[in-house]
Parts: C-alpha cells; sequence; structure tokens
C-alpha cells in the first residue's frame, strides 16, 4: 500500500512546497515597498528631469511612507545611472528616472554597458518636456529667421551650449545646426542649467534647453526665446513660435520621460509603481505645477512605455545616420 501511493505522495509535497514558495513571493511582493526607494535621476540637479522626479518622489514617500530619495547621478550621457538600476537588485527599490537620452543611447551608441531592452524594465511613461532654442541678446536675432542669417554669415564664430551628448537638448541642436546649415563650435555641460549660465554669463551664443530652466530669464530679458521644440506653441509664450512651424523637421516630439527599474523585477511591483506613477501626475495639483513650466503630462502605463521606448529608439536611429551622431 505505502509503495503504491508513493507518487501521490511525492505530487503531493510537490504541490505544497510550490504553493508555499509562491505564497512567500506574493506575500513579499504585497508588502513592498519594506525599505527606502533610490529615484537614481540621469541628470544635475536642478534641472527639468530633476524637478519632476522630486514631485514625484514627495508624493511617494506621503503614500507609502518610506522615503523616496532621488539620488543625481549625471554623466556619460546618463548611462552612469543606467547602468547603476541595471546592475540593481530588481525588486523595486531602486528606479530610474529616465530623460531622453536613455532612448537617445540605445539609437546612437553602438555599444552600451546594458542592454536596454533585457537589463531593464520600463515602469510608466511621465510625459514630453517642451525645450526652448534661446539666444543672448548680444546676438541680436529677434526670431528664428534672424538668427539662422546671422549664424550662417559668421561660421565657426558662435558657440552652441548644450546639455551632455546623448541630451535632447544636445540632439535638437545638433540637428538644428544640421538642418539649417550652420557651422558652429558645439560645447556640451553638465546639464541645461549649466549650459544657460554660459549664455548669461557671455560665453555662448544659444542653446536649445528646457523651458523650465529659461523661462525666468527669458521674461527678465536676459535670453531671448526664438522657438519651442513641442508640436505646438507654449502657452507660457504664444507669441514664440514652434520650430516645426518653420522646420518642418522639428514638427514631431522624437523623446519623452519615463520611470524605469531593473530587468526582472516583478511584475506586481512594477503594476504598483506604475499605477502610483499614474496617480501623481493625474493629480491636480503636480498637473498644475508641471503646465506652469509647459511641460506634457502624458501618464501611461508601463506596456504602453515599452512601445512608446521601442518606437523613439527606431526613430531617433534614424536620426542619428542623418546627422552622423550614430556612434559617437
Amino acid at each position: 500500500m505505502q509503495l503504491r501511493h508513493a507518487p501521490v505522495l511525492r505530487y503531493l509535497t510537490l504541490v505544497i512546497i510550490t504553493f508555499a514558495v509562491t505564497s512567500g513571493n506574493a506575500i513579499a511582493q504585497s508588502k513592498f515597498p519594506s525599505k527606502p526607494i533610490r529615484l537614481l535621476v540621469a541628470s544635475s540637479a536642478a534641472s527639468q528631469p530633476d524637478m519632476i522626479a522630486r514631485m514625484i518622489s514627495q508624493k511617494m514617500t506621503e503614500t507609502w511612507g518610506f522615503p523616496v530619495v532621488v539620488d543625481n547621478r549625471s554623466g556619460a550621457a546618463g548611462m552612469i545611472a543606467a547602468s547603476a538600476v541595471a546592475k540593481a537588485t530588481p525588486d523595486g527599490h531602486t528606479l530610474l528616472y529616465a530623460p531622453p537620452n536613455f532612448a537617445i543611447n540605445a539609437a546612437l551608441q553602438t555599444s552600451l554597458p546594458y542592454d536596454p531592452y533585457k537589463d531593464i524594465a520600463p515602469v510608466a511613461h511621465v510625459g514630453i518636456s517642451t525645450n526652448i532654442l534661446v539666444a543672448a541678446p548680444s546676438v541680436g536675432a529677434k526670431n528664428v529667421k534672424d538668427f539662422i542669417a546671422i549664424a550662417r554669415g559668421q561660421p565657426d564664430k558662435f558657440i552652441l551650449a548644450s546639455s551632455t551628448p546623448g541630451s535632447a537638448g544636445y540632439l535638437s541642436g545638433a540637428r538644428f545646426n544640421l538642418i539649417t546649415g550652420i557651422k558652429a563650435i558645439h560645447v556640451p555641460f553638465k546639464g541645461s542649467p549649466e549650459a544657460t549660465i554660459e549664455l548669461l554669463g557671455g560665453r555662448a551664443h544659444y542653446h536649445v534647453g528646457t523651458m523650465g530652466v529659461a523661462l525666468p530669464f527669458i521674461k527678465e530679458g536676459k535670453l531671448i526665446a526664438l522657438g519651442v521644440t513641442s508640436p505646438q506653441r507654449s502657452p507660457l509664450l504664444p507669441d514664440v513660435p514652434a520650430l516645426g512651424e518653420i522646420l518642418s523637421e522639428f514638427a514631431r516630439p522624437e523623446t519623452s520621460h519615463g520611470i524605469l527599474a531593473p530587468g526582472g523585477t516583478p511584475r506586481p511591483i512594477i503594476a504598483q509603481v506604475a499605477n502610483e506613477v499614474i496617480r501623481i501626475l493625474n493629480s491636480p495639483d503636480i498637473r498644475e505645477k508641471l503646465a506652469a513650466i509647459s511641460y506634457v503630462v502624458a501618464p501611461a502605463s508601463s506596456e504602453e512605455y515599452a512601445k512608446i521606448l521601442r518606437m523613439q529608439i527606431e526613430a531617433l536611429t534614424a536620426v542619428g545616420r542623418d546627422t552622423g551622431l550614430r556612434g559617437k
């Protein structure tokens, strides 16, 4: 009798063990978060991604009762932050606020220290920043056409200050020069705030950067707003045209922001974080704050964000070939 029932007993034992392990995993995941969370930001402090990440982290802290600490890891065009997240324990306690340079790196770099599809998991789409082309008042340009004419007349004399190579501002500046035929010296800095300081100090002539950083100086007359990179004009500067109105190549946005996690992070945890991010972005106070810097809020789930990222990488790969930036 014991021999005949041995296979059945072994089967029942296996079922019980499997149930216990599965239940244990479910309980562990249900306790998320169980400790402070690090939200790495692939840009410098006071940059627009940093500002938005801090808005989100504060709300997460209030909801979950554990600190969500922003950790600025700028450098190497965002690859330092992305690499750290790719190597982190996939338990949801290390996240990445990814500005456009994540997709840009995947498109332009021929080799990366991580696999953007396997080592990193999309969590939630956040939105689209409105970048703006600004010039120093000393240039004497009142609009984009004026600026193009002036800059073309002084080849290799103008300095384009941009954020780090691989950032949206850097790519937009390089595309602007290529499309318009402007020959300038392109000097990258740590982030948009640092590049803006160069313009204010008279050490550079123009810059494509985030609206939130440039807007106060535009209002004070210290910078001249020439055009925004968003598909439509910004309500904050309704008299400033979208670059797409003048240059068709800028008619469609190619980059955005999102939250990422280490590859292999359990789906229930990803869903929990995504739901919280979407809830935060839909809250009236956050929407009001982001509208004040002309940021386009566009929350989306991990599945939708994965599709967005793939489309962006494919489109930017083509841009990289056209501008000669791929592989640099």
